[in-house]
């Protein structure tokens, strides 16, 4: 895997997750959980990847002279698995397929901005909070939903361009079409082909869900709607109100991987 960027380290105030636990856990024993972590929802191989993925990550942080406890909170918000897709993004950018070499995409087609699936837009804390800061100077303004009622909230409604752009998560940026026209037919309920998520977020899902796993019994890691999180910033919930009311279930990471991975396997 390509070097990784440097780990943005949380402030001193962010509570995301227990100092004390995560002083338990050094590298060596942050490694040995990783290689022991199962997920009994993922095919094998998947798994075995999402597991290099990270230590390759841990390695990659380590050598940038990172500490345990700044590595550990970078797994737990989810920062790490965002930095990973990222980085999996950039190298196919390298040589792109033909999905990303001939997108569509383009202002203002916004079918692939309706949230239709149960997890509402599976996005981790970082993310998260990254996007209520984004949009929370826009509260009260008309969103997403004057378009279409289940249109992300982050929407203008009047020009259906995404007013959280900078900060949107992994799943915005890993969604692409080669036909615009089949995006409205799926956002309908359809199945046109030519849109869908690109293998690196189906890595994304895997890594935070490893992570998960890894750290159970120790450190919390949850997922998050999207919809809800930008709903939630939008009314004028603070951050910490917000990420309380857009938590996902425990296993809806599990069914979110499960959907887009059988989803993406029909489409082959």
């Amino acid at each position: 895997m390509a070097h990784v960027t440097k780990i943005s380290r949380p402030s001193a105030s962010r509570k995301t997750v227990r100092t004390d636990a995560l002083l338990r856990i050094d590298i060596a024993a942050l490694r040995a959980r990783l290689t022991a972590a199962r997920l009994p929802d993922l095919a094998t191989r998947q798994a075995d990847r999402a597991r290099r993925l990270l230590l390759a990550w841990i390695g990659s942080a380590e050598a940038d002279g990172q500490t345990a406890e700044t590595i550990l909170r970078a797994l737990a918000s989810g920062a790490a698995a965002a930095q990973i897709g990222a980085a999996l993004r950039a190298q196919m950018a390298e040589n792109p397929p033909p999905v990303v070499r001939d997108a569509a995409c383009a202002p203002g087609c916004a079918f692939c901005c309706i949230l239709t699936g149960e997890d509402g837009g599976t996005i981790t804390g970082a993310e998260a909070r990254a996007l209520h800061a984004a949009l929370a100077p826009l509260i009260g303004q008309p969103d997403g939903r004057a378009w279409h009622p289940m249109a992300c909230p982050a929407l203008d409604p009047a020009t259906r361009t995404c007013r959280a752009y900078d900060a949107r998560p992994a799943i915005c940026r890993s969604y692409l079409s080669t036909d615009a026209r089949a995006c409205e037919v799926n956002a309908a309920g359809g199945s046109a082909a030519g849109a869908g998520v690109l293998g690196a977020h189906l890595d994304y899902l895997a890594v935070h869900a490893l992570v998960r796993a890894a750290l159970a019994g120790t450190v919390k890691v949850h997922s998050y709607a999207l919809r809800e999180v930008a709903a939630a910033a939008l009314a004028g919930l603070d951050a910490k109100a917000t990420l309380d009311s857009a938590r996902h279930p425990t296993r809806m990471l599990d069914r979110a991987h499960a959907g887009l991975a059988a989803a993406a396997s029909k489409a082959r």
